[in-house]
């Protein structure tokens, strides 16, 4: 039986913490940052938890982490 390739966008993307937790990147950081609040820009820093409802997707995804 082959073993099971990780999901290299799904990798990149998302990181497993050591309680299992699965943490991801928030969204709308790359560019137009300028018009931001200092608020928002430090607000945009933190990662974020992911929703429950995806988390035995990303899970089956990434086999290995």
């Amino acid at each position: 039986m082959p073993k099971i390739k990780t999901h290299k966008a799904t990798s990149k993307r998302f990181s497993i913490t050591k309680t299992k937790k699965i943490k991801q990147r928030k969204a709308g950081q790359d560019h137009f940052n300028a018009r931001e609040s200092g608020k928002t820009k430090r607000n945009k820093r933190r990662d974020i938890d992911t929703h429950s409802s995806l988390e035995k997707t990303i899970k089956t995804l990434m086999p290995y982490n």
